[in-house]
């Protein structure tokens, strides 16, 4: 690849979520919502959407909730799932605790850890079902401890206002209950500034269109925090010969078939696996539907692709500035350990063909809401840590004040605060 070639693939998908139109339009809706609340709501639903709901049935009754059903084998999936959720977040909880040090005699510093006091779970629907973002979301926030908890979600396309059952099953075992129908960025907004039906939170994570990710950002002006960014999902793979072309082209399909916005990547030194895996790609794709072809081709063509890389180190280099949403790692075993050690830059790493990215998407229990965009650079997928805040604590005895004085009072006189000085010097005697 040139250098042109090179920075437009790393460029992937941002100024399709930065569309200037596209901002200006959510731009509107975001203040429409601010000004008319529930009713906004419910117009943005009922334009973008073509559902009709009134403001009272925002949300979600209890019995709506209670009476959702699935198959026994999605519901025995979604409790497998949970289950891995709260075994990692837990696990990270368990390295989330309070902690102090004595800094120097007298002088005793630390941190802290405690829940947001509130957050809300966005929940795609459109292009398919997703209770798997659902419980990738809420797991981590129950687990977290985070007190308010508000889940948005779109209801069916071409339906009444009915929410998947999956999503609402999700929510009955998590002890959800503040969950709404809306349109997706006008529910973010919604969530940012609290409507009548719908509560005010001060952070919203969840994955969506590039729609859902402006209505993110921008309320991000409003004081409502958010991640950047969950926006269409990506994939890269890196490869050598030990690899099966196989296994690799069903692995490349799996983030492939989500949407025309997509990008899949694979990275390898062997061109003789790029051909092979080329031909398993033309066959699997024709064993899905339409659809789903339709995305795989965008997702493997223009938006992404094979590249031959010198070897597995520039390989890793490339990783590194794609910084992929997934990235799985396919190489012989005596190599493994060199290219995970040089990767520093991804949202998720998958070792081995035996972790295909829809077991991390739906059973792992590893966060699965990851940075895309080139954002794992620098941020880190959905976990209890995202509902987590840290406030520093310290405290200073006679003795340790009296040693820091100098400093405190030299510093503050260089940037003209006669105040800070002061203080300092009244605890001399």
């Amino acid at each position: 690849m040139d250098g042109t070639g090179r920075a437009e693939l790393m460029h992937r998908g941002l100024d399709d979520v930065f569309e200037p139109g596209l901002r200006a339009s959510i731009g509107e809706l975001i203040e429409d919502v601010r000004e008319r609340g529930d009713s906004a709501v419910c117009d943005a639903l009922a334009k973008f959407d073509g559902i009709d709901v009134a403001p009272d049935g925002l949300r979600l009754s209890d019995d709506e909730l209670d009476s959702a059903k699935v198959s026994d084998a999605v519901d025995r999936s979604i409790d497998d799932a949970i289950t891995h959720l709260r075994d990692f977040n837990e696990a990270q909880m368990e390295r989330a605790a309070d902690w102090s040090f004595e800094s120097e005699p007298g002088l005793i510093v630390g941190e802290k850890i405690t829940p947001i006091s509130s957050a809300g779970l966005f929940t795609p629907s459109g292009k398919a079902s997703y209770p798997s973002v659902a419980y990738q979301l809420a797991v981590p926030a129950v687990v977290a401890g985070v007190p308010e908890l508000a889940l948005v979600v779109p209801p069916v396309p071409g339906g009444s206002g009915e929410v998947d059952p999956a999503v609402r099953v999700v929510c009955r075992k998590l002890g959800l209950r503040n969950v709404f129908r809306v349109n997706g960025p006008a529910g973010i907004a919604a969530l940012g500034f609290g409507t009548e039906s719908i509560p005010k939170v001060r952070k919203v994570v969840g994955p969506g269109s590039p729609a859902v990710t402006i209505a993110q950002v921008e309320m991000q002006r409003h004081g409502m925090a958010t991640m950047m960014l969950l926006g269409p999902t990506e994939s890269l793979v890196i490869a050598d010969d030990s690899a099966d072309p196989a296994l690799l082209a069903a692995d490349l399909l799996i983030e492939a078939e989500h949407g025309t916005d997509s990008s899949v990547v694979l990275l390898t030194p062997s061109t003789a696996l790029a051909d092979a895996v080329d031909a398993e790609v033309d066959q699997q794709i024709t064993e899905l539907p339409e659809v789903r072809a339709t995305a795989v081709r965008a997702s493997l063509g223009p938006n992404g692709g094979c590249v031959i890389v010198a070897d597995l180190i520039q390989a890793v280099e490339v990783a590194n500035e794609f910084a992929a949403e997934h990235l799985q790692v396919a190489v012989a075993d005596s190599v493994i350990d060199e290219v995970l050690d040089g990767l520093v830059n991804a949202g998720e790493i998958l070792i081995g063909q035996h972790t295909p990215f829809s077991a991390g998407n739906f059973v792992i229990g590893c966060p699965a809401s990851l940075p895309t965009s080139g954002f794992a650079h620098v941020s880190s997928g959905v976990t209890a840590d995202t509902f987590l805040k840290r406030t520093a604590i310290a405290r200073a005895d006679q003795r340790a004040a009296a040693r820091m004085a100098p400093s405190v009072i030299a510093l503050a006189e260089h940037e003209g605060f006669p105040a800070h000085a002061a203080a300092l010097r009244r605890r001399q005697g």
